[in-house]
């Protein structure tokens, strides 16, 4: 309990830059769904599904490739000079590339008057891809209060250059139409500012990071560097399978969609933008996920040599179900309040809220089965993994988009990440056996899902005898819980009453 107790902590601590943070940039979603016409935010959802592509590529697994060899090696700083060298070489060469073929690539992915567009994001990636190892550094050296302020000061940045230049310019031009503003800001841009202030904030990171930066061995040992890069390849082609599965979705409705008869040419950026704007409200269970993985991977790796390790893994995995549940509960149960983090012209898409969120708390389970292959060297089978996720995401994506829309979408990303947890447990089971909880967790599932479609079925048309229904739901599920969990009951005679 020791053990799982500081994992909490490190998750808290480390959420409070991915949650806070998340938080702060849920801000923009309202600002975004609100500023812009539902095409417009279609652009926006469309050109971060291919930055997902292409910073795995850039990364190339070294992230994880450094806290594994940081402690096979017993020397963090050979290590981390060793892969972080090669990145920032790599970095640069990849943006003036990008720079240099931007015309071409805009005409490809149909943005000819936007060319500038794949040169901030071609910054963009650079930066953050360089940026990534010094932030693991941080995390190896369990550095948590740095790596959560200079967080918190992109995510900071980029907020506050979101509502100058989206609400701050626009209104204060109308007033003084003729002052200073008129030299750094154009109504044109519109989209093309969300883009600058994430730029901004990518640059003003890696400045932050440059004590990290600099703290290295200028030489690289390339014995060293060919092991790590042979133990990450099969997490890169994971890694891209991964986002094949997380965000290929948002690029092939754009090529798949069905136009009705009398739909205008914008009515397929405007279904991207309506899939794009609810799937930011299933994101609440990813920052769950995200937050438990920055504290996850270095206490997994550091507790690999314990004798319990085994049975701790299978608490972690309990737990974290048991949260995970609570969350999916939380958000269906009150989606009435929730739904106006986004403008109502999205509304049409959140009966694909619940479905994400059961995909995304299986992709959470999926990371923490995932450990098993990573701490026995046997990062092969993420591939096998990953790679059969992404033929389910593919051809369900094919089959369902032209007949449902982006309701194809979301079954398709369920039905991905609940054939790449079962893949993986049962591959697990066979080379790493973890005696995980499954008669209990099933338990959890299904009262779960129950409650859920108790709530669903009644549906009480008043809004404050839904509310009322709802929190009656959710409390039987925790008091259930605390019942069964008998630690957690002593936890709370103890502590807290």
């Amino acid at each position: 309990m020791n053990a799982i107790k500081k994992l909490a902590g490190q998750t808290v601590v480390y959420g409070l830059s991915s949650i806070l943070g998340r938080l702060l940039n849920y801000l923009l979603v309202p600002l975004h769904t609100y500023v812009f016409a539902t095409e417009e935010y279609g652009v926006v959802t469309e050109l971060y599904a291919y930055v997902a592509f292409i910073f795995v590529l850039l990364t190339f697994g070294l992230e994880t490739g450094f806290f594994r060899f940081a402690r096979k090696t017993n020397n963090a700083r050979k290590v981390y000079s060793t892969v972080l060298i090669p990145l920032g070489l790599a970095s640069i060469l990849f943006v003036f590339l990008i720079m240099f073929f931007a015309e071409n690539i805009a005409q490809i992915i149909d943005y000819k008057h936007h060319t500038e567009y794949i040169i901030w994001f071609a910054a963009i990636i650079g930066l953050d891809a360089f940026s990534s190892l010094p932030f693991a550094k941080l995390r190896h050296e369990s550095r948590a209060m740095r790596f959560v302020s200079i967080k918190m000061l992109n995510i900071g940045l980029t907020v506050i250059l979101n509502l100058f230049f989206l609400l701050f310019c626009p209104y204060w031009l109308d007033l003084h139409p003729n002052t200073v503003l008129n030299a750094i800001y154009s109504p044109d841009v519109r989209v093309g500012y969300v883009f600058i202030a994430n730029l901004a904030g990518s640059g003003i990171t890696v400045l932050l990071l440059l004590p990290e930066i600099l703290r290295i061995q200028p030489r690289i040992d390339s014995r060293l560097l060919k092991q790590i890069l042979l133990y990450s390849l099969p997490l890169v082609l994971a890694g891209l399978a991964g986002i094949v599965n997380e965000t290929l979705d948002r690029i092939l409705l754009k090529f798949l969609l069905v136009i009705p008869d009398n739909q205008p040419d914008s009515y397929v950026m405007s279904q991207l933008g309506i899939y794009g704007a609810n799937y930011k409200i299933s994101i609440l269970m990813t920052l769950f996920i995200q937050a438990f993985r920055y504290a996850a991977e270095p206490f997994f790796f550091a507790q690999a040599k314990n004798k319990k390790s085994k049975k701790l893994y299978a608490d972690v995995m309990k737990y974290f179900v048991l949260f995970g549940l609570f969350v999916f509960l939380s958000i269906n149960f009150y989606i009435d309040f929730v739904k106006y983090f986004i403008d109502p012209k999205f509304h049409e898409g959140l009966q694909i809220v619940p479905i994400l969120l059961l995909a995304n708390l299986f992709l959470g389970v999926i990371y923490n089965l995932s450990f098993w292959y990573k701490l026995t060297d046997k990062t092969k089978f993420a591939v096998l993994i990953a790679l059969s996720g992404a033929a389910v995401t593919l051809a369900l994506n094919f089959l369902l988009i032209p007949k449902m829309g982006y309701m194809g979408s979301a079954w398709a990303t369920f039905f991905c990440y609940l054939s790449m947890m079962l893949i993986s447990y049962l591959l697990g089971r066979k080379h790493f056996m973890i005696p995980y909880e499954l008669k209990n967790l099933a338990i959890y599932f299904a009262l779960a899902l129950s409650l859920y479609g108790i709530s669903e079925l009644v549906a009480l048309p008043d809004l404050w005898g839904r509310i009322a229904l709802n929190t009656v739901l959710l409390l039987l599920f925790l008091a259930f819980v605390i019942k069964k969990e008998k630690w957690l009951s002593k936890f709370i005679k103890h502590n807290l009453l």
